[in-house]
């Protein structure tokens, strides 16, 4: 419960709703419609997916430059084999999920079977990923006429929210438990925390190296499974734009780049924040290099801001022991 009113996350909610009030009044309360609402929280589902996705892989000290990748390559199989084979549609959307937990498999055995950092590795599997995807689907773009029942799922409305939000919601939950509640993922953040601890610990963190990337691929197939229930087709740049999305999130939400730490409420509403920023580029007519510059600006100034945080308590520390020192020996000299 502290860590979810934790000083970041009352930052975070207030920053959504003072942004969502300037968007109201921006537009003379239409933002809050239904149909502006609906939308607002169908098109974040995919950002809060990302941000999960790489805040797993995070928490484990790694990074995941293969997500967009990841997504559109499962994306572009899902709807070759829905289209071209003639796999029902929600076979093709479970393909989807369990592509993306393949690829996060390969990145993770990648990572422990040649010990080169995962950087270099999801770099270069994005850009091999992006020729499959290429490959896939070339210049075409695959109708989402093709799975009527995806598309009627993308649709849907539970109480007038998008059950695909709702969805989102509920694997957030699921990946906060995982965390909080299994061996599994405290594994995980023991292995990203302190590594020579872990091994002493009898912890593997070569397994939690390919556990991370598995479960980060994983909710990158979900995310393109969400993608294709609501988006007019599929094609080559599906996925294109969600490597930024997907750092700026958890980062924003509060997880440490060095490992150790997840945030999974804090991404949840850094990616709103996000989407907020979206949202209001064409409100007040942003080009989309301005929105990037604020994001990756805001990103930039957060681990700025947390670098100097570790900093200063490195020297509180560092003068605690002083001090301590001095006591001691004090009172050793009476």
């Amino acid at each position: 419960m502290k860590r979810m009113i934790s000083a970041n996350n009352l930052l975070l909610v207030g920053i959504v709703v003072v942004g969502a009030a300037v968007l109201g009044m921006a537009t003379s309360g239409q933002f809050f419609g239904p149909v502006s609402m609906t939308s607002f929280f169908r098109f974040v589902s995919v950002p809060i997916l990302i941000g999960l996705a790489q805040m797993i892989t995070l928490c484990v000290g790694q990074l995941n430059l293969a997500v967009g990748a990841i997504g559109g390559v499962a994306a572009c199989f899902t709807g070759v084999i829905v289209t071209s084979w003639g796999v029902p549609p929600w076979i093709g959307a479970l393909v989807a999920v369990l592509t993306g937990a393949v690829l996060g498999l390969v990145n993770g055995l990648l990572v422990v079977g040649t010990r080169i950092n995962g950087f270099i590795v999801t770099l270069a599997m994005s850009q091999i990923l992006i020729g499959v995807q290429y490959a896939l689907v070339g210049t075409r773009t695959i109708e989402r006429k093709a799975w009527p029942e995806l598309a009627a799922f993308g649709r849907s409305e539970i109480l007038g929210i998008p059950t695909i939000f709702l969805m989102t919601l509920v694997v957030a939950v699921i990946v906060a438990l995982y965390f909080a509640q299994t061996v599994s993922g405290r594994k995980l953040l023991a292995s990203g925390g302190n590594a020579s601890a872990a091994q002493l610990a009898g912890i593997s963190t070569d397994r939690a190296l390919i556990v991370a990337h598995t479960l980060s691929g994983l909710l990158c197939g979900v995310a393109a499974m969400v993608s294709i229930s609501f988006l007019p087709g599929v094609n080559t740049t599906v996925g294109g734009d969600w490597l930024l999305p997907s750092f700026a999130a958890p980062i924003i939400g509060g997880v440490a780049l060095a490992g150790g730490t997840v945030a999974v409420l804090g991404t949840v509403l850094a990616a709103m924040v996000v989407r907020l920023v979206d949202a209001a580029s064409p409100i007040f007519r942003f080009d989309a290099e301005v929105v990037n510059f604020v994001v990756g600006a805001v990103v930039l100034g957060t681990v700025a801001l947390g670098k100097l945080r570790e900093v200063q308590a490195s020297r509180h520390a560092s003068r605690i022991r002083s001090l301590r020192a001095e006591a001691a020996l004090a009172e050793v000299k009476r």
